[in-house]
Parts: C-alpha cells; structure tokens; sequence
C-alpha cells in the first residue's frame, strides 16, 4: 500500500493524515502545494477541484482529507498493510 498526500507547510489534520499513516506503517509521499504551485494545480486535478488539504491518495485512489483518511480507517481500510 502507497500513499500520497497533498499538504501545506501550516495544516494539523495533515499532521494527523501522516501520522495516522505512519502508525499503520503506509509508506506515503508528500507534496507541499504551498511551495509548488505544480503540485498545487495537479492535487486539483486529481481530486476533481478539492482545494482543502490534506489530500489523501491510496494506491492511486483517492481517499479525501483526513476525515475520510479516518473514516477509512475505522472500517479497516489501513490493515491490510501489516
């Protein structure tokens, strides 16, 4: 399982997206859309206009922000990983 994840410098529930991810041992990479204005236009892209971060991919599907990062999580969505 691979994750991406759209955030910003300044943002908690991205915080809590990564660390929720860690904790499930999910490997993930991150893009800053604050700091590029790329990663910014193809977050946008991908998730069909959402501007709000996090966005949460996994294995390419696109999950939401951290609520339904968790949402996903509390209906075992994360534990195939270990």
């Amino acid at each position: 399982m691979k994750a991406i994840v759209y955030s910003t410098r300044i943002c908690p529930y991205c915080v809590r997206a990564k660390m929720l991810l860690e904790k499930r041992k999910i490997d993930y990479i991150e893009y800053k859309v604050d700091e590029n204005n790329e990663m910014f236009q193809q977050m946008l892209e991908l998730s069909n206009g959402r501007q709000s971060v996090p966005q949460i991919f996994i294995d390419d599907k696109h999950v939401g922000g951290y609520d339904d990062l968790v949402e996903l999580d509390m209906e075992g969505g994360l534990d195939s990983n270990e």
